[in-house]
């Protein structure tokens, strides 16, 4: 997206999920290194929360959280599905 940021907030209720993407020759996710035997990608089941009332932006992201507090302000990291501590949880829900 751009701009990058939050837009809303999801559940993950299921880890570990081999993508079957990975396999459908016709898909642009396919990777002919990955097997069934040995997948090489997996990805998590979500559940819908609710969508933001505004974009909380990776640069406002960046002055409010340090990489420790926050993973995605880290450099190199995409903002997508990660980890979040209950604490910053609550402050990008006041922002938002």
């Amino acid at each position: 997206c751009n701009p990058p940021g939050i837009v809303g907030f999801m559940e993950v209720i299921g880890l570990n999920i081999v993508d079957p993407t990975q396999f459908q020759k016709k898909s642009k996710y396919f990777d002919p290194k990955s097997s069934h035997e040995k997948p090489r990608w997996d990805c998590v089941k979500v559940k819908y929360l609710f969508k933001a009332d505004k974009l909380l932006s990776l640069p406002e992201l960046k002055i409010l959280f340090n990489e420790e507090e926050l993973l995605v302000v880290k450099k190199g990291n995409r903002l997508s599905i990660i980890p979040v501590e209950m604490k910053v949880a609550r402050m990008i829900l006041k922002k938002i």
